[in-house]
């Protein structure tokens, strides 16, 4: 998350929650959610990544001026491959995201301000009989609230081939 600020409002968790399919009151119903543990509206386990929309510059995002984006245009990312580039890097294979994984030190609620800070994880390979090396990534981004605090580490694992699949 580039954003400098991420506002978590009781809205936001609503739309979020209803986006997923969750119609758990503790979401949306805030008398509801007084009777439970956590005693107010609470956002739902993947709400962090809702993060990314306060960025300007994440890359899902429509640009302003025609400019490509991943998911638009004829190609399959929106974004024009550079010659002799493969199609995503190491050896012409191509990547995907692996893994997600979120810790919570605390509910997240409406209320709260998060920043984040985005750090590089461990990295390792392992041998594919179709692709050849797969290498593996993390990014560990830290979720802090207006305190300071930390609220959420998430971890996301990213993975590459060495080389396209073989079919």
């Amino acid at each position: 998350m580039a954003a400098d600020k991420f506002p978590v409002e009781a809205s936001h968790i609503m739309m979020f929650a209803r986006s997923v399919g969750d119609d758990n009151k503790i979401y949306y119903d805030e008398d509801y959610a007084k009777g439970t543990e956590p005693g107010s509206i609470i956002a739902p386990p993947t709400f962090a990544q809702a993060s990314a929309q306060f960025d300007p510059n994440y890359f899902l995002r429509p640009k302003p001026g025609g400019d490509g984006w991943f998911g638009s245009g004829k190609e399959p990312t929106g974004v024009k491959k550079e010659a002799g580039s493969g199609g995503g890097g190491g050896g012409g294979g191509g990547g995907l995201h692996a893994e997600q994984h979120f810790v919570y030190h605390r509910h997240l609620k409406p209320g709260d301000v998060l920043t984040a800070e985005t750090k590089p994880g461990k990295t390792w390979e392992k041998e594919s009989k179709r692709a050849g090396k797969l290498m593996f990534s993390e990014s560990v981004t830290e979720y802090r609230d207006q305190n300071g605090e930390l609220v959420i580490t998430a971890t996301g694992v990213g993975v590459r081939t060495e080389r396209p699949v073989d079919s």
